[in-house]
């Protein structure tokens, strides 16, 4: 049995071939897709602004740490393709960034006094 590993992944891309029907379906959601709603999680969070230029998914992916962060970045991507073609917005090529939050070291501050 392999030990799993939870990682947090952003899923970077550009919007591409927008129908005049996503693009305003997508500025008509805006607000919820701001900053504000900017978290890690399984199903994804989707940030992007009124530009339609670019947006973000970030998710926690959980994988075989064997797997690594190759592994987990692949899931996300899927995710975050599936959705958007789920959808029916066009988007080019997506890269990600993966944090092996397991792996991840703390530094701790300590009190002044």
């Amino acid at each position: 049995m392999s030990t799993q590993h939870t990682y947090r992944v952003i899923v970077r891309g550009t919007w591409d071939g927008l129908t005049d029907e996503a693009r305003a379906r997508l500025l008509s959601e805006v607000d919820d897709h701001g900053l504000s709603a900017m978290q890690f999680t399984e199903e994804g969070s989707l940030t992007y602004d009124r530009a339609l230029k670019h947006f973000s998914f970030r998710y926690v992916v959980v994988c075989d740490a064997e797997d690594g962060e190759e592994m987990a970045a692949a899931i996300a991507e899927d995710r975050a393709e599936s959705h958007l073609d789920g959808r029916g917005c066009g988007h080019g090529a997506l890269r990600s960034t993966v944090t092996d939050m397991d792996t991840m070291k703390i530094n701790y501050k300590g009190r002044r006094g």
